[in-house]
């Protein structure tokens, strides 16, 4: 008989990762002052022409320097005015190099102003921020606080009134305990009374029928036979 293969062992399941995935913290997205922006923008502009400016002093003054050395060696009118106009030029370039940096200076100098008035500004909207956010918090817990305060009032309340409540029954209690006893009194006063009356009569109605046969005895012995 051919053998039945045996059936290899299950790997036991890897364990799912879980997918749930923590919700990311919202980026607060910082909101650039307009007039800082500008500012910038002024600076950035400012700070390419100097940077360009100053490429080009150094190649009007690496000009203005051969052309001088050329001229030191050469006995030519000619190269000797290219050396002059050569250094004219590099000194043109570098005073408007220099009134680019003066440029720049003052673009930074706005910048930093915008900057200083934005942080002012910030600072306030954070302030009112704040403001509305405690405002908000202690509007809640004013809620919730008033919410307490019913509460243990209401408890408070409660317990006052039955207690003043069960004074009253406790009062009335009294009293109409007392009404009861007096009425209680009155009503066997009454009886004694009643009973008094019933025994006097009744005595009264023994002694009558005594009397009658007294009377009657009497009247038979006074009389006179009757004739025959």
């Amino acid at each position: 008989m051919a053998r039945v293969a045996k059936k290899a062992p299950r790997k036991a399941a890897a364990k799912r990762k879980s997918t749930t995935r923590k919700s990311p913290k919202r980026a607060v997205k910082s909101v650039i002052d307009p007039a800082v922006a500008k500012a910038q923008t002024s600076v950035d502009k400012a700070q390419a022409a100097v940077n360009d400016q100053a490429k080009k002093l150094a190649t009007a003054r690496k000009k203005a320097q051969s052309a001088k050395a050329k001229a030191s060696k050469s006995k030519k009118a000619m190269d000797k005015r290219s050396a002059a106009a050569a250094e004219k030029a590099a000194s043109k370039v570098s005073e408007k190099a220099k009134t680019l940096r003066a440029k720049l200076a003052e673009q930074k100098s706005s910048l930093a102003k915008a900057k200083a008035m934005a942080a002012v500004k910030a600072a306030e909207e954070a302030g009112k921020a704040k403001l509305v956010a405690l405002e908000e918090k202690l509007t809640s817990k004013a809620s919730s606080d008033l919410e307490k305060a019913k509460a243990a009032f209401e408890a408070k309340w409660k317990r006052a009134r039955a207690s003043a409540d069960a004074k009253k029954v406790k009062a009335a209690a009294k009293k109409l305990a007392a009404k009861a006893k007096v009425a209680e009194k009155k009503a066997k006063a009454k009886v004694r009374t009643l009973e008094k009356k019933e025994a006097a009569k009744a005595k009264t109605a023994t002694k009558k029928p005594k009397a009658k046969a007294k009377r009657k005895s009497t009247s038979r012995r006074g009389r006179p036979a009757k004739k025959a």
